[in-house]
């Protein structure tokens, strides 16, 4: 028996389909990620509907405002007992010490740098064109601050595990498969299989499988690759 690593982002507005296809994985994922797109367009409701079936979600709705605010925020989403929920750690350090804590049995992980950012992106936003060292500032900043972890993309993964140390969760977007690791959207991307070789614990993983013709295929080839 391998141990699940992937984790399927439904990015849908399709609710009929999306349940379709959590029912088809749910034996084969650790965990399943909703973000933005079916949050605003299905709720509460669409996430109930998902979470009766596979109670295992990382809610990714990157929670970034003053202190307070993310505090009350992150209040109500973890009576939605989701297993990982996210904050950006460009947030500051208060907001994330009252983040990391004011949780219970869901996991705060704190956004690092957003996979569709390159050098010339953080250069011009962060003053800073070294991107594993922006991310290696950051994640450093989400330890002290008793985040749980981090999310970044695969380009930076050895420098956070070298940094930080092994007890330490990093949560890893950006993967291609079959060897098609050219950029789109995002720009920092790499293979699963490397991935966690390079110290990823767990792998956010959506069009790939979910545009596949053959999901559940595709799934369970990927969990076989890295067992």
């Amino acid at each position: 028996m391998y141990s699940k690593k992937i984790i399927v982002a439904l990015d849908s507005k399709d609710l009929s389909r999306t349940i379709k296809l959590v029912n088809s994985l749910k034996k084969e994922v650790y965990a399943f990620k909703i973000g933005y797109q079916f949050f605003y367009n299905f709720g509460l409701v669409g996430y109930k509907k998902i979470y009766s079936i596979c109670p295992k979600i990382f809610l990714d709705l990157k929670l970034h405002d003053i202190p307070n605010t993310v505090e009350k925020g992150l209040e109500a989403l973890v009576k939605m007992k989701p297993l990982f929920t996210t904050i950006h750690i460009s947030g500051g350090d208060e907001m994330m010490l009252i983040s990391g804590s004011n949780k219970k049995k869901t996991k705060i992980l704190g956004v690092s740098v957003l996979t569709s950012l390159n050098s010339d992106q953080t250069k011009k936003y962060y003053n800073q064109k070294n991107i594993s060292e922006l991310v290696k500032k950051f994640s450093q900043a989400a330890k002290k601050n008793k985040l749980d972890g981090v999310v970044c993309s695969p380009k930076e993964i050895k420098y956070i595990r070298k940094k930080i140390g092994k007890n330490f969760i990093i949560v890893t977007p950006g993967i291609r498969i079959n060897n098609k690791i050219k950029a789109d959207d995002q720009k920092r991307v790499e293979t699963p299989k490397k991935a966690i070789e390079l110290g990823a614990n767990f792998l956010v993983i959506g069009r790939p499988i979910t545009e596949s013709k053959n999901p559940l295929k595709v799934l369970k080839e990927l969990n076989k690759e890295l067992s």
